[in-house]
């Protein structure tokens, strides 16, 4: 070969493979290369994280992670493809939301959020949140959990007049014997992580038939997100959960969201966003029904 045609065909592959590992890093994220699921225009990342240790922790937070920024968040919408997307406060912080409004702030109209409160939060204190893109409270009685379960049906009331939601995380076992109070909320509930329906029970255990019974009503709303918190089966896709997430899907498309659940806090080896990412596409092979889940119904939710 001569050596004018060894630089053009040397060029040629530098321009293509080498591309792959020289992609964009993600801090709290495996690998670098995109997903092969394309979003479409202003799909939304419905459950992510800051962590800014500008703001202090609450004394009793139990789950302290490392500065996660929206400058590192950021790399993930370019790797992932997303344009939109919902911070929410972690319990790392208690009932202070600042960090969550700063955060949304520096996003700008692309974001909304959701917020901690107690017990004792007034109206005007609501107002402020909601003028700073507050759109729904969470009850994480999951992991660092300081609020109470009978707290939830008074803050719904308190919220129901701007258009929010109720957020939980919470264990099945919970879960079930609050179907009711969660069924007669006068707001949308929203269930985070696959409602942590757990393994092997799967679609058989009486959470996964609490969570229809929300659907069927037109009351519940899940978050496509965290399949690995409940799987069970060590496969590497999470198939186990993904039979969860399709059966989700299948009941009430027009009510689910994905999540990233970046920067992904509680795990110690960070997942792969992409392959995560793509997973949805096996739980909803229908592009229409990825449109809503990724783009329609976040909008309606979160008032986009």
């Amino acid at each position: 070969m001569r050596r004018r045609d060894f630089l053009a065909a040397t060029a040629a592959t530098l321009s293509t493979a080498p591309m792959r590992a020289l992609a964009e890093p993600v801090p709290f994220s495996t690998g670098t290369q995109p997903p092969r699921l394309k979003l479409p225009a202003l799909a939304c990342d419905c459950h992510m994280h800051i962590y800014d240790s500008r703001f202090p922790a609450a004394a009793n937070a139990t789950l302290r992670p490392p500065d996660a920024s929206v400058s590192d968040y950021r790399k993930l919408q370019r790797r992932l493809g997303s344009g939109r997307n919902v911070v929410v406060t972690p319990s790392t912080y208690g009932t202070d939301n600042r960090v969550t409004l700063a955060a949304i702030e520096a996003f700008g109209q692309t974001a909304r959020g959701i917020g901690v409160v107690g017990p004792d939060v007034t109206p005007a204190e609501l107002k402020a949140l909601h003028d700073g893109g507050i759109r729904g409270i969470r009850f994480n009685l999951a992991v660092g959990a300081f609020l109470k379960p009978e707290m939830i049906a008074p803050t719904a009331k308190k919220i129901a007049a701007l258009g929010w939601h109720i957020q939980v995380n919470m264990a099945p076992e919970l879960l079930v014997a609050l179907g009711d109070t969660l069924a007669e909320l006068p707001t949308p509930i929203v269930l985070d992580h696959l409602a942590r329906i757990p393994q092997p029970a799967g679609i058989s255990h009486p959470a996964f038939a609490v969570v229809r019974r929300l659907l069927d009503k037109g009351h519940g709303w899940v978050k496509l997100s965290g399949a690995y918190i409940s799987s069970a089966d060590g496969s590497a896709d999470f198939a186990d959960a993904g039979a969860v997430a399709a059966a989700f899907v299948k009941a009430a498309p027009e009510r689910m969201l994905w999540g990233s659940d970046w920067p992904h806090p509680t795990k110690t080896d960070k997942p792969d966003d992409a392959f995560l990412l793509d997973l949805v596409g096996r739980w909803a092979p229908e592009e229409g029904t990825r449109q809503r889940i990724f783009v329609t119904n976040p909008a309606t939710l979160f008032g986009f």
